[in-house]
């Protein structure tokens, strides 16, 4: 049985075009118990098209709405994926607390003001130098920041890399990796296992499996498992796959949340 869906984008995200209602729906169609929406929130970010400016109040009501809607159906639960940015610690704190969120996923979209998805981020660095660079990046945030509750696709950088082999070797990175992962252990933090890697051409879900082993190694417990939909046929996708993936790295619970706070459904 697929439990939950924890990574989910409506059009409450300026890359979205997808209806709540139909989202949900389809949720309750694979027979899922909860769903988090985790609508866009970054802060600063460099495309004014793009603005991804989660409006509060009217998500919140919209939310607050299908919960009653679908009360027997399914939990409907209140999320937000947090773009982080060594600069705006302040910013997504006080955004994160002063809205009551189920749920905050903290992921690194835009490093030194450049878009990590753009041609831009890439120019001029060897895959090394980019990836380094990255990882470096989100090292950082996973410092600085305590706003959040799992990182977002963690090694995801490859995703839009423009290079001819852009896959990530752990081995190359573990340095730096390491030291994320045992920053999210000592904070108590988890990992968002993210299964748009397999419609985006990874084979995999984000994080690679090395990762995800080495989390359990080091004490990570907390996982959530998300399709980072933007549409409804990316519901749940390829979850069977997902819940094998996880437990072959050593994890029996998944993550799902109230208030910030976790409670764990085994993996059965």
């Amino acid at each position: 049985m697929i439990y939950s869906d924890y990574h989910v984008h409506t059009k409450f995200s300026s890359d979205s075009t997808a209806e709540m209602a139909d989202m949900i729906n389809k949720a309750v169609k694979l027979g899922l118990k909860e769903i988090m929406f985790t609508d866009h929130m970054d802060i600063d970010f460099p495309d004014r098209n793009m603005p991804f400016c989660l409006y509060y109040p009217e998500y919140s009501e919209a939310i607050n709405l299908y919960k009653v809607l679908y009360l027997n159906k399914i939990d409907v639960l209140a999320g937000v994926e947090m773009g982080l940015q060594k600069h705006i610690v302040r910013e997504a704190d006080m955004f994160t607390q002063y809205n009551p969120f189920d749920f905050v996923i903290g992921s690194t979209h835009v490093i030194d003001g450049v878009d990590v998805s753009q041609k831009e981020f890439f120019d001029g660095l060897s895959k090394k130098e980019a990836y380094t660079k990255y990882f470096e990046s989100v090292l950082e945030n996973a410092m600085l920041h305590n706003c959040y509750n799992v990182y977002g696709h963690l090694d995801y950088v490859n995703r839009h890399a423009p290079y001819e082999d852009n896959s990530v070797n752990y081995e190359d990175y573990r340095d730096v990796i390491d030291e994320i992962l045992k920053t999210l252990v000592e904070k108590g933090k988890g990992l968002d296992v993210n299964t748009s890697g397999y419609r985006y051409g990874a084979g995999r879900p984000y994080p690679q499996m090395d990762i995800l082993k080495r989390f359990r190694e080091l004490g990570g417990e907390i996982i959530t498992i998300g399709s980072d939909a933007h549409r409804p046929d990316d519901i749940a996708y390829r979850f069977g796959d997902a819940y094998e993936y996880v437990k072959a790295a050593g994890f029996k619970a998944i993550a799902s949340f109230r208030n910030k706070q976790p409670e764990f459904i085994d993996l059965k």
